[in-house]
């Protein structure tokens, strides 16, 4: 236990003061603040400041001012460091939950999921600055021997998204702080507390020196560019949209960073006709509707042999239809809100072409005001979860990454047909299959193009010691345990000349 399990006082209420930038510690902001909103209520509950691209490059500038020393801390004190945020996220657990929820529209099953990953991201990460072990390789010279170390690769960019703000900004700066890096983060504008601010508190709290940790809250169209492209930048590790994700990774490239980008999804959710029925909807239901669909590696698709797809159809939208939707902060709430106006309009739109297009819509397709929420029709963010049978990959419901409550389900004839259609896409990010027999799926499974393949179980799945990433137009690199320490870290070659040398001249 590190010495910072004691009481510690975080200020981590939604209601508190959250318009101060953190640059070489808490600083007061000048200028213009951006208004935060909760998605249930689409009312304002706090503001952060609207930084600017002179922010950044500040950030940029402490941040790699204050790497040196950082890195040149023993492996003990990072450790303990990396521990004791730990520790002050598990003390703060409640106030954690209220934020995701209020902030980002977190289910308090989503939150704890969520929280739980954040945890365990930190604390496989508390392990890395005595795993950073190098090499010894034989030298073909005669007396000469050859080291290979792991160094820190200077100053991290980090760009996170919103749907899961916690766990997707943590998971790149809890292992870039302990393998010596000092970390810049740019959070979502619309979750701009749970994913950036509200890590500098947790670190701060921990004892992590002013100036290793910074963040500049801000809108994406109007520092992000700097943020991906700025000359101190050693990685710039980027989670979002692939079309977005391009650009970041162009612009890291041009400054010769690494990027570190984690992408969209089409997740399929191939179900074969030797399936448990019944455990393949519970999973395909609980793969498609967590966090209302907003997470890049849920089911997109569902792929269910025809002998078995009516069955599949009527039970998952009889499971569908019964999840309670409601306010975030209710512990009976499975549906919440989806985080934005914009978010909500395009994936109805795809539900309305799908159905334009030949599907059947057999539960959902419209915004709700659910019982308990005091929202304006036209202003609700709610979405029922919605399945549509009948459809088909060219479906813009299935061809597009919806982000949302929907599941399009596409029926296929044999094992070949299902991982033709599965792999009928730019992405191969997570993918799930379901069969009574091992073997078989597991063959369908090696031939899914996807990061990450489940057998009998769903794809929204996150373990901190295993590789997270995917394949194709889904990203770059891999993040958690040893995968994410050597995106991290650069290996340096020191040749150690034993004897002396005779050289031709």
């Amino acid at each position: 236990m590190s010495q910072h399990s004691e009481s510690t006082a975080v200020a981590l209420d939604p209601e508190d003061d959250w318009t101060t930038l953190y640059v070489d510690g808490e600083r007061d902001a000048d200028g213009e603040t951006l208004s935060v909103e909760n998605p249930a209520t689409r009312e304002q509950f706090a503001e952060v400041p609207r930084g600017t691209t002179d922010d950044v490059d500040d950030a940029y500038e402490v941040a790699a001012e204050a790497q040196e020393a950082w890195a040149d801390r023993s492996p003990a004190e990072r450790a303990e460091i990396v521990s004791g945020a730990v520790d002050v996220m598990r003390e703060h657990r409640e106030e954690i939950l209220d934020l995701l929820a209020v902030e980002a529209g977190s289910s308090q099953l989503k939150g704890q999921v969520e929280f739980q990953s954040a945890v365990g991201i930190t604390g496989e990460a508390a392990s890395f600055p005595t795993r950073m072990g190098g090499d010894y390789r034989e030298s073909n010279v005669d007396g000469k021997e050859n080291l290979v170390k792991r160094e820190p690769m200077g100053v991290v960019g980090v760009i996170s998204p919103w749907n899961f703000p916690l766990h997707l900004s943590i998971r790149a700066v809890a292992p870039a702080l302990a393998t010596g890096n000092s970390v810049v983060l740019k959070p979502a504008s619309n979750t701009p507390i749970t994913g950036g601010l509200l890590l500098a508190r947790l670190f701060e709290a921990a004892g992590l020196p002013d100036g290793v940790l910074n963040v500049v809250t801000g809108e994406g169209s109007e520092i992000g560019d700097r943020m991906a492209g700025h000359p101190e930048a050693s990685v710039v590790s980027f989670t979002g949209s692939t079309p977005v994700g391009r650009r970041v990774a162009k612009q890291a490239v041009d400054n010769l960073a690494l990027p570190a980008m984690e992408l969209g999804g089409n997740g399929p959710h191939v179900v074969l006709e030797d399936a448990d029925v019944e455990q393949a909807v519970a999973a395909g239901a609980f793969g498609t509707f967590l966090h209302q669909g907003q997470i890049c590696i849920s089911i997109n698709r569902h792929l269910v042999h025809e002998s078995i797809y009516d069955e599949y159809v009527e039970q998952l939208a009889e499971k569908a239809a019964s999840l309670p939707i409601g306010d975030p902060r209710d512990e009976e709430t499975v549906v919440g809100p989806i985080i934005d106006e914009s978010q909500r309009d395009e994936m109805l739109e795809y539900v309305a072409e799908t159905v334009d297009a030949g599907a059947t819509l057999e539960t959902g397709g419209e915004s709700v005001v659910p019982g308990g929420v005091d929202v304006d029709d036209d202003d609700s963010l709610f979405v029922e979860p919605t399945v549509l049978s009948g459809a088909t990959n060219e479906m813009a419901a299935a061809c597009n990454e919806h982000f949302g409550p929907i599941a399009p389900v596409i029926p296929f004839s044999d094992d070949e047909e299902a991982v033709e259609l599965a792999n009928d896409t730019e992405y191969g990010l997570a993918a799930s299959v379901f069969s009574e027999s091992r073997e078989r799926a597991e063959t369908v499974a090696d031939d899914v193009d996807a990061g990450m393949v489940h057998l009998n179980d769903m794809p929204v799945n996150d373990e901190p010691h295993v590789p997270f990433g995917g394949m194709k137009a889904s990203g770059i690199g891999r993040f958690n345990g040893e995968h994410v320490l050597e995106e991290f870290t650069q290996p340096k070659w020191i040749g150690v000349q034993r004897d002396p040398r005779e050289y031709p001249f």
